[in-house]
């Protein structure tokens, strides 16, 4: 009898010490994991990164980081490179029934804020190579989804009189099939959109196809950035050129395409009505103004008021430039032939740079 008694104890002792174990373990995997990765966010070389907390879901295979920055260690300023209130990294379920096991992320208002004097002191692409690694190996599994909303990217000059501010704000962006997990036969099975805000309250769009399991990934991209008030970037422009705008459109349109390591594609900036001076400027700010304003009156196109460009842009990744003549030309051929159309040409595409990685 005393036997029996001791083996049923055993009986419900053992599965009640395993819900223990497993209970403890699970009030336990947060820190763990919280730990883990502020490592590895201490560790990456000439940055500082943190996460303050880490959820984690086992039902639906997930977990949540919730505030990671990461910035410069020697950084003057003290605006983080990196700032993610919250990441949410998921097992994609319906991948399984393909067979595959990948991740798919969504990060909910993400801020990547290029700070021009913290970062380009004796930064180098090991640099980039460090904490874009880092970042990748927080994610155990491949990504093959990853959605931003309401994200922003800015690039920052502090010691610019005023502060420069370029950014794109309300950044919402889709990337799909990452890991070729359907239409695995496509040379291009990823997609990518995306939308947002610029300075100046531009329209953003970019939309394309890619193929990133490749060392140099393929694709077909064309992107878009429609009326911005051009003097929202008078900061840039004072800057750098010693000019600034009451008013006017700033439009851009660009095509790039990449096959086998090969890029061909383009950038086709435009001005539209177009004003240089301003009632307050001073008398040599103002000579120089008219200076440029007389040259932007002559090589823009008087019919439809607008200065624009198209700039080519091919060759191999490792040397790609920009032509300078076919820039001039296209000046030229805006101003005294035809304006060139506020839309994306449709000219360029993944077979174009296909022809062309065949010849190299």
């Amino acid at each position: 009898m005393n036997k029996r008694k001791i083996y049923k104890k055993k009986r419900y002792l053992i599965p009640f010490l395993l819900m223990v174990t497993v209970l403890i373990l699970r009030l336990m995997l947060p820190f763990i994991v919280k730990n883990h990765v502020n490592k590895v966010l201490a560790d990456i070389p000439g940055y500082y990164g943190q996460v303050e907390d880490i959820d984690i879901s086992l039902i639906r295979g997930a977990y949540v980081i919730d505030n990671l920055y990461l910035n410069k260690v020697n950084a003057s300023s003290q605006v983080p490179f990196l700032n993610f209130p919250k990441t949410d990294i998921s097992i994609e379920w319906k991948s399984l029934f393909k067979g595959e096991i990948v991740s798919e992320i969504v990060m909910t208002s993400p801020e990547v804020i290029y700070v021009f004097e913290d970062q380009s002191e004796k930064e180098n692409t090991s640099d980039i190579d460090d904490w874009s690694k880092a970042l990748t190996d927080l994610v155990p599994i491949d990504i093959n989804n990853l959605d931003i909303r309401d994200g922003k990217f800015a690039f920052v000059e502090v010691t610019a009189d005023p502060t420069i501010d370029l950014h794109l704000d309300k950044v919402q962006l889709s990337m799909s099939n990452l890991r070729n997990v359907v239409e695995k036969s496509v040379k291009l099975p990823s997609t990518i959109h995306a939308t947002a805000i610029s300075v100046g309250e531009g329209n953003f769009k970019l939309d394309g196809k890619m193929n990133i399991i490749k060392k140099i990934p393929d694709m077909d991209i064309s992107f878009s950035l429609e009326n911005a008030n051009v003097s929202a970037l008078n900061d840039f422009t004072n800057h750098y050129a010693g000019i600034d705008f009451t008013k006017g459109d700033f439009n851009v349109f660009s095509e790039i395409a990449i096959a086998d390591g090969y890029l061909k594609g383009y950038v086709k900036p435009i001005l539209k009505d177009a004003v240089l001076i301003g009632k307050e400027d001073g008398f040599l700010e103002t000579l120089w103004e008219g200076f440029v304003g007389f040259f932007k009156f002559v090589l823009k196109n008087q019919k439809e008021n607008t200065l624009a460009t198209k700039v080519p842009i091919a060759g191999d990744l490792n040397t790609v430039d920009s032509k300078v003549w076919p820039t001039i030309t296209n000046i030229f051929k805006n101003a005294w032939v035809e304006a060139f159309k506020n839309v994306i040409d449709n000219d360029i595409d993944f077979k174009d740079a296909e022809k062309e990685a065949v010849k190299e």
